[in-house]
């Protein structure tokens, strides 16, 4: 499969970049090399597709679907991706195994295509989940997407965090992503150790205290306040969030109906004030943010006596 003329994301570029040295190095003092290609990996250990599911599903957002829900996935278990190195490290160490595979590249999964939102449900309803079923066209996210993206390169030397939704990733959730390992199969040998139905048991075990039943309730108000920032503000769920807000709302009080400036001047003076809260509340990690923050209302409070 040739390379495309323009990558999804900087994470499939730098991907591409590293195979070709990989390439580039078969032969080279008497090294041969072959690469790799396992589609997107799961199982015990993932740092990053079972956590940001839970997160998502704790937040409740875990119930729309990007999409018809229909695109299908081939997902490939921890196991059989190292087993496809072996079988790899096998064929370039025998004789007429590396004259058939040096130099060339295969894709490794669990050839076994599944409809990606069918794969993250099964997570889900594992761990104890609802599963999604509210559906949004991608030509209503996409627009959306787009804004985030470009907000996020505007504010992120401000602290602001990398979004989660970005055009790039509204592509993976809605794409087909299926691949053929027949190559793999005929020249290194390679075969599934492990089931995608085994492996997904396998892994939803070994993520128990991510279990919906360890995690608390969530409380009427909060889910009828959206389960979001507003939600963690009013119920005083964040403490570093709502004594901001608090701050803000006492700021712009004092601005508005008690210092006497005209109706120009106190909105200046409370934006001023607002952008710097933002800023300081982005970049300040929470053991040096509310020291400075006390001492400054201890400040606003002596100010506003005198």
């Amino acid at each position: 499969m040739p390379y495309p003329d323009k990558f999804n994301d900087s994470y499939s570029e730098t991907k591409a970049d590293a195979e070709k040295l990989v390439m580039r190095a078969n032969g080279r003092e008497g090294l041969l090399t072959c690469c790799i290609r396992p589609s997107s990996i799961f199982g015990p250990g993932d740092k990053l597709m079972v956590p940001s599911l839970v997160a998502a599903a704790r937040a409740g957002k875990s119930k729309y679907i990007i999409g018809d829900g229909n695109n299908y996935y081939d997902f490939t278990y921890v196991e059989n991706v190292a087993y496809g190195h072996v079988c790899a490290e096998k064929t370039l160490s025998s004789e007429d195994g590396a004259k058939i595979a040096a130099g060339k590249t295969y894709f490794i999964t669990n050839m076994e295509p599944i409809k990606f939102w069918e794969f993250m449900s099964l997570i889900l309803e594992g761990l104890g989940y609802e599963r999604p079923s509210v559906k949004i066209p991608v030509s209503v996210m996409m627009p959306v997407a787009h804004v985030v993206e470009w907000t996020y390169q505007k504010f992120a030397k401000y602290g602001m965090k990398v979004p989660q939704l970005t055009p790039s990733r509204i592509r993976l959730l809605s794409c087909n992503r299926t691949f053929s390992c027949s190559r793999a199969k005929e020249q290194l040998g390679y075969e599934p150790l492990v089931s995608l139905k085994d492996g997904v048991k396998r892994t939803v075990e070994s993520y128990s205290h991510l279990q919906a039943q360890n995690h608390r309730s969530i409380s009427k108000a909060s889910i009828f306040l959206g389960n979001g920032n507003l939600a963690k503000t009013v119920l005083w769920e964040d403490a570093k969030q709502t004594v901001t807000v608090l701050l803000l709302l006492a700021v712009i009080y004092y601005h508005l109906f008690t210092c006497g400036y005209t109706f120009i001047t106190a909105m200046a003076k409370l934006l001023s004030l607002t952008a710097l809260f933002l800023f300081i509340h982005g970049m300040l990690p929470s053991n040096l943010y509310s020291p400075l923050l006390s001492l400054f209302i201890c400040c606003i409070y002596l100010l506003s006596n005198d």
